[in-house]
């Protein structure tokens, strides 16, 4: 699973680490090194999961995961949303 909204420069990212998406939409992993200077790429979920107890890989990646963390606190602690009464049509 990659992480959602995250498209890094590649160059950033070691080769067995970045995901690219291909013409038709999939994506792969992208080994060639070094990357064109404006290529971008995804990286996996457990990468920027505050949860995953894992070394301190890349600055960016670091406070990626912080930022992650203090988000999932936030939604934690939202209250969660009131669904209002809707008058639904009968089926008859």
């Amino acid at each position: 699973m990659l992480e959602p909204g995250v498209d890094v420069l590649a160059h950033l990212v070691p080769a067995e680490h970045r995901w690219i998406t291909v013409s038709d939409g999939r994506v792969t992993v992208y080994g060639v090194c070094p990357p064109d200077a404006a290529q971008r790429c995804r990286i996996e979920h457990r990468l920027a999961c505050s949860g995953q107890q894992l070394p301190d890989l890349w600055p960016w990646l670091t406070t990626l995961r912080e930022e992650n963390g203090r988000a999932a606190e936030r939604l934690a602690n939202a209250d969660p949303a009131v669904m209002a009464e809707v008058e639904l049509p009968d089926a008859g």
